[in-house]
Order: structure tokens, then C-alpha cells, then sequence
């Protein structure tokens, strides 16, 4: 969705207009596919480097349009959060040393962004999803300022109906909602681009869809969400729920996301693919186009800018695209599930082990269809995203590890693909033997992170690993050596210069214990008995913050009522008291991005111990005086 200059889709006109021009666009491609309008006999290879940007704390930083406006070079664009950018790499002809021309323009680039961002203090890392990204970084305040972006958070709201919903499970679980598309916006890629002949494009469309699973699983390289422990791949997860228009209903009717794998295998031309698109998405937004079939009948090359947007906005794991310099066009695959990182080596290995699969695809699977089920293949790819590199995949009815299947038998025919391009022989012994030890040794990014993280010192509070980790990645990308060389590693906190300056959504305790205004307040008290809690939330069903009961005003009630068991007292109604009839109502509460020293200076005025935060009247996480003391002794130790 590059197009700067999209609308809102607001009224039926404007959906009828574009729809029509969507229907030339798609008439156009086919009558440029049955004209022999595609280049064919040559193949390109291209790819799009997504990166984050961390201040001098490794966390995410605000100053990336600065340091975008810094560098003015047309390789590089904005991404959705002010802490990420976009590095588009030339295409280059797949033949002699194609990988190391990449590799090597690649990290002239990130050079480039590194030395800017290095003006402004920050630092430039490579990760599918950076592990010190915390709640914070889901603010508006983070969102690159641009109509597109904006645009698209506003239409996926409006097509939902609410906020956006996260659920996502593996060794932690993760359950919340926002009420913007910033959850998108921690996933960073390495999408790689092959050109393909179009007499060719449905048996190798179907193949790269056959191969994603063991693919991903030797590349995965995001296991971590807000400290969590997810999928060895979360960035799939996270994507498809993200950007997901679809409402809760009864489930029984079933609605395609807008981030997908694919439902069947195509059969007959590109058109299906389309077809199946306009038929299922609705118009997210619009654009002024050209009439394509006007464009055609006049002898000119149409760029289908309506097809390409609305393309743009459904976001398959393999997509097709198609481009045009204006004199010729041509069509490509994309691969949009790689992550960014571990390094750029590792990167350049997966597009080599990407591209060489492609091209070596065996004869025997042309027409796919007639041979591998297709919910094979699909479950592959979702278990590969969730297990990493020892999963276990279904192929043709048996079922073989990952790691052995890309030893014994998909490194193999990448090789002879590579060559059948007239790769360079060193060049191919050198990425495709990344790959190769990557599974021998059995680590991978994702591994390599959770097994680093596992390891760091149990009196690290969470930040502080996550931070710790991510200062680690940057100083191992610093050697260029691939992942599978990296030690695992102790982790030790960085210095904070100013603790205080931390926002409260990232040092509340958000594992809390919360009750109900009408529950008993005997069950209250053994709550907090049973827990040693010192402060409890009172809710509505809703999650509302109605209250909150704390150990002293429990005293309080025990001391009035003569009892150490309340519930042997009752009110003058003859019921038992309830959790309403002891809350203090209307608690002071702050806002998730309130500093901790703004919070403190508020306990201490109004001589309370903890105080709720709160976003749209609902509880996110407490931030207690035993907090507070923490951090004094933490700013201490930082002093000595």
C-alpha cells in the first residue's frame, strides 16, 4: 500500500467507480498475459529490507522521518511506526554472483542508515520482532505521520467495529485489545522477489506455497512479544491479527482474513488469484487511476494501480505482484514471511535457499494439485511458525522432520536450482552452507533469542532483560557472522540514566487479582489473604475500573466490626457486605505514558499507596509504593 495518495472509500459512488476500474485492471491482465505482454526467459531477483531503530537504551526510537530526512537516498521509505524503516534493494538478473552483489549493496545501505542514525545517537537492529518493544511503543505518538497510515487504522476500525483484538498462545499467552494498528507495526521482514515466467506462474505460485513451511521453519526469527514467550515465528500471528477486519459472530460463517496463506491450490491463471480477491475483500481504499483497457488498446504498458492497491492491502504470505518499467511488464513472486535478521548473512541465506527451491522445483510437481492436499501444506506453514525447526511436517501422506527434510532433501535441489541459473558455484557452497549449519547445529534467530533469554539472571526484572537482549543481538549483528555462530549469552542490565523517566505501563505489575462489586467481602478478604495482597481492584463485567479495597481499609472495616473474619458481620439489612460497600470509589488513577516520577509525586501528595492505570476507564496494571521504593534503590545502585 506505497500509494501516497489514497482516499477514504466513503460513499457508493466512490466504491462503484473504483470497482469499476479494479474489473478494467483485472480484464487488462489477462489480456496482457493472453497477448504475451510479459517478459519471459529472464529472471531477476530482488528484495525489501524492513529494520528497527533503538535509542541509546536499545529502546524503540521516535527519531526515524528525522533520520529518513537525514539520509536522502531513494533506496529508503517510511514503515508504519516512527521506529522502523524500509530499504528497497535494486533488482538484480539471477546469474554469476547475484547473492553477493545483494549481500553487498544491502549492508552498504544499512551502513548508511546505521552512520545517520549514530548523528542522532541511535542505533540500527535486525529483528522480526525487537524484543525490547513494550506497551508504550503501541502509543499513537509512534506512528509514522502519514494519510496511508492513518487511512488504514481508521478502515480496519470502522470494518471491525471496535478495537483491535490480540490472542495469541504458546509457552506464555498473550490476551489484550488496542484501539489503533500499532500491533502491526512491531513486525519487521526480509520480503524477497523473483521474477517469473507467466506460462510458468501457477505450478511455481503452487510450489513456493508447498515449501513455506520447512522454509520458515530454518529462518524463524521471532519468539518474543512484550517479553512473552509466543511462537517461534509470532510475527505471523501477530500480522494476521493486527490488520484482521473481520467481527465476532456465531462462527458459523466463514470470513477469509486479510493476512492469509491461501484456502486451495490455483489451477488454471493469475486471474483466480484476483478474482478470489475482489470477490472476498472489500475496498479498503481508493485511488485516481488511468483506464488500463484504454491504455492497452493504445499500445501502452498499463500499471494497474487499482489492481496493485487493492493487492496491496491483502496481505498473502506469497503474493503475486507485477511491475512495469513502461516499455516492459513483467510478473514476480513475493516472499513476505521471512523475518528480518538474525544478520544480514543469514538473511541473504534464506533468499539464496528461497530462490534455489524455486528454481530447482522437480518436475513431478507440476500440477501439484493431483499429488499433496493443499490443508497439508497450510498446516506445515502454522506449525512451522509455531515450533521452529524441529517441527514435525506432513508431506504426501507421511510425515518427516523439518530439519531432516531441508538436510536430505530440499538443500539438494536448491543447489541444482542455483546452478540451473548459473549461479556461481562459491557463491552457492557459501549461502546454502549458512543454511546447511544453521540446521545442523540446530539454532536458529528464534532459538538463539529464547535460549538467551531463559539463561539471564531471575533478579532482572522483565524491561531490563528485554533490553539486555536486544543490546546483545545489535553487538552479535556487529560481526557478521550467521546465528548459527553466536554463543548463547548472559545477559546483563544496561545502564538506565534516568529510571524515573520511564513511562508506568512499563513497571505496573500487570499480573494482577481483581473482584467484582458484588462479590463478598469475606471472599475479598481471603483473596488477600491467601496472596499477601496489599491492594485489589474493583471491576465492573466490562473491566471498567470501579474501585479499589487496599490491607488498611480491610483493617479499618475488622476494627469497627470487632471481628478478624468479616464474614460473621453483616449490614443492617441482614446481608453479607460486599466488595461496593468497602471500595473507595473513583480512585486516583494515571495514564499509561504518565512518568514514574510524575506517579510518585502524586502517591506522595495525596499519601496513597498504590495508584491504578487506566486507559478508557479500563485497568491495564497497578503501580504500588513497593514499586516506587524499587526504583529508588535501583537509582541508588545506578549512582554508585
Amino acid at each position: 500500500m506505497g500509494d501516497q495518495t489514497v482516499q477514504y472509500v466513503s460513499s457508493a459512488k466512490e466504491r462503484a467507480d473504483f470497482a469499476s476500474r479494479l474489473l478494467n485492471d483485472l480484464k487488462a491482465i489477462e489480456l496482457m498475459h493472453a497477448r504475451g505482454i510479459f517478459e519471459t526467459g529472464v529472471r531477476r531477483i530482488g528484495a525489501e529490507q524492513e529494520y528497527c531503530i533503538v535509542d541509546s537504551g536499545f529502546r524503540p526510537s521516535l527519531r526515524g522521518p528525522e533520520i529518513l530526512a537525514k539520509i536522502q537516498d531513494p533506496h529508503f521509505t517510511t514503515e508504519l511506526a516512527r521506529y522502523t524503516l524500509e530499504i528497497n534493494l535494486d533488482p538484480l538478473p539471477l546469474v554469476d554472483r547475484p547473492f553477493t552483489a545483494m549481500h553487498r549493496q544491502l549492508d552498504q545501505l544499512l551502513k548508511l542508515a546505521a552512520d545517520t542514525a549514530a548523528e542522532f545517537g541511535d542505533k540500527v537492529v535486525l529483528a522480526g520482532i525487537l524484543p525490547s518493544i513494550g506497551m508504550s511503543e503501541l502509543d499513537i505518538r509512534f506512528m509514522t505521520p502519514a494519510q496511508r497510515y492513518e487511512l488504514m487504522g481508521e478502515r480496519i476500525r470502522e470494518l471491525r467495529g471496535g478495537d483491535i483484538e490480540l490472542a495469541i498462545q504458546g509457552v506464555d499467552d498473550i490476551m489484550m485489545r488496542h484501539n489503533n494498528i500499532m500491533f502491526e507495526a512491531c513486525n519487521t521482514s526480509f520480503q524477497v522477489h523473483l521474477q517469473i515466467d507467466p506460462e510458468n506462474f501457477v505450478d511455481h505460485y503452487n510450489w513456493a506455497q508447498a515449501i513455506s513451511g520447512p522454509v520458515l521453519a530454518i529462518a524463524t526469527n521471532s519468539p518474543l512479544l512484550f517479553g512473552r514467550e509466543l511462537w517461534a515465528e509470532t510475527r505471523l500471528a501477530l500480522f494476521q491479527q493486527s490488520v484482521d477486519t473481520r467481527t465476532r459472530d456465531f462462527g458459523l460463517r466463514q470470513r477469509q482474513a486479510r493476512v492469509y496463506f491461501g484456502k486451495r491450490w490455483l489451477r488454471h491463471s493469475i486471474g483466480e488469484i484476483f478474482q478470489e480477491d475482489i470477490a472476498r475483500y472489500p475496498l479498503f481504499v481508493a485511488t485516481q487511476t488511468e483506464d488500463s483497457l484504454a491504455q492497452l488498446e493504445r499500445g501502452e504498458i498499463p500499471k494497474l494501480r487499482s489492481l496493485a492497491l487493492h493487492n496491496g492491502t491483502i496481505w498473502k504470505w506469497n503474493r503475486l505482484c507485477f511491475g512495469s518499467d513502461g516499455q516492459q511488464a513483467h510478473l514476480r513472486l513475493e516472499n513476505r514471511y521471512l523475518p528480518a535478521g538474525p544478520t544480514t548473512s543469514d538473511e541473504i541465506a534464506n533468499a539464496a535457499f528461497w530462490v534455489g527451491l524455486m528454481c530447482g522445483m522437480p518436475e513431478r510437481y507440476r500440477s501439484i494439485w493431483e499429488k499433496v492436499n493443499f490443508l497439508e501444506v497450510r498446516e506445515n506453514f502454522v506449525k512451522s511458525a509455531q515450533h521452529g525447526l524441529e517441527v514435525e511436517l506432513s508431506w504426501q501422506g507421511k510425515t518427516q522432520n523439518a530439519r531432516r527434510m531441508i538436510l536430505d532433501n530440499l538443500l539438494p535441489i536448491a543447489q541444482a536450482g542455483l546452478e540451473k541459473c548459473g549461479v556461481a558455484h562459491d557463491e552457492i557452497t557459501k549461502y546454502l552452507g549458512i543454511i546447511e549449519h544453521r540446521a545442523v547445529k540446530r539454532m536458529t534467530g528464534s532459538r538463539w533469542q529464547k535460549q538467551t533469554f531463559r539463561s539471564a539472571d531471575s533478579s532482572l526484572e522483565l524491561l531490563q532483560k528485554q533490553t539486555a537482549l536486544t543490546a546483545k543481538m545489535w553487538e552479535y549483528q556487529q560481526t557478521g557472522l550467521p546465528v548459527a555462530d553466536w554463543q548463547v549469552a548472559k545477559l546483563v542490565p544496561l545502564p538506565q540514566p534516568s529510571i524515573f523517566n520511564e513511562r508506568v505501563d512499563l513497571l505496573m505489575t500487570t499480573d494482577l487479582i481483581s473482584v467484582l462489586a458484588d462479590d463478598l467481602l469475606a471472599v475479598v478478604q481471603q483473596i488477600m489473604n491467601w496472596r499477601g495482597i496489599r491492594h485489589i481492584p474493583v471491576e465492573d463485567e466490562k473491566g471498567n475500573i470501579l474501585g479499589i479495597i487496599t490491607n488498611n481499609d480491610m483493617a479499618r472495616f475488622c476494627e469497627e466490626h470487632r471481628c478478624q473474619d468479616v464474614m460473621e458481620v453483616r449490614r443492617n439489612d441482614g446481608e453479607h457486605f460486599t466488595a461496593a460497600d468497602l471500595m473507595v470509589r473513583e480512585p486516583v488513577c494515571v495514564a499509561p505514558e504518565t512518568t514514574a516520577h510524575e506517579a510518585r509525586q502524586l502517591m506522595l501528595e495525596r499519601q496513597i499507596g498504590c495508584v491504578p492505570v487506566v486507559r478508557d476507564k479500563k485497568l491495564m496494571g497497578l503501580l504500588t509504593r513497593e514499586d516506587i521504593l524499587r526504583l529508588d534503590e535501583k537509582a541508588r545502585c545506578d549512582s554508585v
